[in-house]
């Protein structure tokens, strides 16, 4: 009998081309998924048949519930190191390994300062101008010499700190655990979080989402803001209300903003963050790129040709 691999949310239709299949055992049928299954039932349905599921970071969440219906599964795997959205204690309890695989780690901030730019310099307005066959409609500002603040300095707010102290940013950083020698290494200072969210001209999250990350940033930290700044959130959307971000923009209280993560995704069509103009918005791209699919996949594919022979590698446990 086959060995049945599902490989979920694969939107661009590049999973089978990132890596090399076929090194896995002529028994093992592979299928991919090109949609999203919001509705629980039509999930545990698809993935009722399937020994083995492969996960896209956080695009489909697998709670102890949904694991529950899942009789044939016996490996879970992610691509990350890690993956939130899953309950590794109940997959343990249920006998499901749960696996992941590196990440490149710079994808991310590249993006987050692509996005500084963007906002620093009203691309998507000037864009737009552009495209319907105006000119020039607003006044940029430059970077060198503006303050970036971080919040979160570990793998990629230092990627990010460094790529700010190219363009001539200076640095500041905040996290609960930050201290100011660990700051200093990464060429940034270490400031109070509201120091930070009072100086910065532009402030980049780069958190992991946990209990005291979500909803970390709100309507006081926004409060505290210049009003001719911006803040950008490629990490995860439920770190900053978005309730307060909006009242923010449409008040004027801030310049813009940039996301690339949301509470729910994909974010819903109608959703009204779509209808803010100084709200600039991405489909969750921080880490698709082809180089990082290409880690992602192969260390998928080997995870998977790991665990048949009876080793599994990568192994994630609570």
């Amino acid at each position: 009998m086959a060995t049945r691999v599902a490989i979920l949310d694969d939107y661009q239709k590049v999973a089978e081309g990132s890596a090399d299949w076929t090194i896995l055992p002529a028994d093992v049928e592979v299928t991919f998924f090109h949609d999203h299954l919001d509705d629980a039932d039509r999930l545990a349905a698809r993935l009722a048949p399937f020994a083995i599921v492969g996960a896209m970071r956080e695009r489909t969440p697998f709670p102890e519930a949904l694991l529950q219906r899942l009789p044939n599964l016996r490996l879970l795997i992610t691509t990350g190191p890690r993956n939130a959205s899953i309950d590794v204690a109940a997959a343990q309890r249920l006998g499901i390994t749960v696996c992941g695989t590196r990440s490149s780690g710079h994808a991310t901030a590249e993006l987050a300062m692509a996005l500084i730019l963007a906002l620093a310099r009203g691309l998507p307005a000037e864009t737009a101008s552009m495209q319907a066959g105006g000119w020039q409609v607003g006044l940029g500002r430059d970077l060198h010499g503006a303050t970036l603040g971080i919040v979160g300095l570990g793998r990629l707010g230092s990627r990010l700190a460094r790529f700010g102290q190219a363009f001539g940013m200076t640095t500041i950083a905040w996290s609960q655990n930050l201290t100011e020698a660990a700051a200093a290494e990464h060429g940034a200072r270490r400031v109070e979080k509201a120091e930070l969210f009072r100086s910065a001209d532009f402030v980049s999250i780069h958190l992991q989402l946990s209990p005291r990350t979500r909803g970390l940033i709100g309507a006081e930290e926004l409060a505290l803001m210049k009003p001719d700044a911006c803040i950008v959130n490629t990490s995860r959307g439920p770190i900053m209300d978005k309730d307060a971000l909006v009242d923010a923009l449409q008040e004027g209280r801030i310049a813009g903003a940039a996301l690339d993560v949301y509470d729910r995704e994909p974010l819903a069509p109608d959703h009204r963050l779509r209808r803010i103009p100084n709200l600039l918005l991405t489909p969750h791209i921080g880490y698709v790129t082809r180089e990082s699919y290409a880690v992602f996949y192969s260390d998928m594919v080997e995870g998977i040709a790991a665990f048949l022979a009876g080793h599994p590698q990568r192994v994630i446990s609570v």
